[in-house]
């Protein structure tokens, strides 16, 4: 085995940690922002908080759910009193959803503290090394986008 397939497989072992970590800390804010909320429905509202107004048909688009599972997932937002759903201005037959204003507080609330741990976590790195880092990483998911986009 050469240098840098011994390189490659250490890559993978390092980025299946962090899946792993990253799924279990989407759970953990999910709960943060409300107790009954599920890991993908926490996904689906910072999504539509980011891009919003958004149709239903866009978050099955960017998420590759198929329209019953976003309509169940929409619901129980709603339901939590999460997301709003208003008719479309453009479009009488279609709706927007939305997020609330508790929605965006709860969501702040799990922003800033989560930037207060990274702040901390990452306090022994410079500014050089964290830059350096975000470069590397974000070059490394623009090749990933790459190869699943050709």
């Amino acid at each position: 085995m050469t240098a840098r397939e011994d390189t490659l497989r250490a890559l993978e072992s390092e980025v299946g940690v962090l899946i792993r970590r990253v799924r279990r800390v989407i759970g953990v804010r999910a709960r943060a922002v409300h107790d009954e909320l599920q890991p993908a429905s926490y996904l689906i509202l910072t999504s539509v908080e980011r891009d919003g107004p958004v149709r239903a048909s866009a978050i099955s688009e960017q998420f590759d759910l198929d329209k019953g599972a976003v309509s169940r997932h929409v619901k129980h937002l709603i339901s939590l009193g999460l997301l709003a759903d208003e008719k479309d201005p453009a479009d009488a037959r279609a709706t927007l959803l939305t997020v609330t204003d508790e929605a965006r507080t709860r969501l702040a609330d799990v922003v800033a503290h989560r930037q207060k741990g990274l702040s901390e976590r990452l306090a022994e790195w410079s500014d050089e090394e964290l830059a350096s880092f975000v470069g590397e990483l974000s070059r490394y998911n623009s090749a990933l986008n790459a190869t699943i986009d050709a």
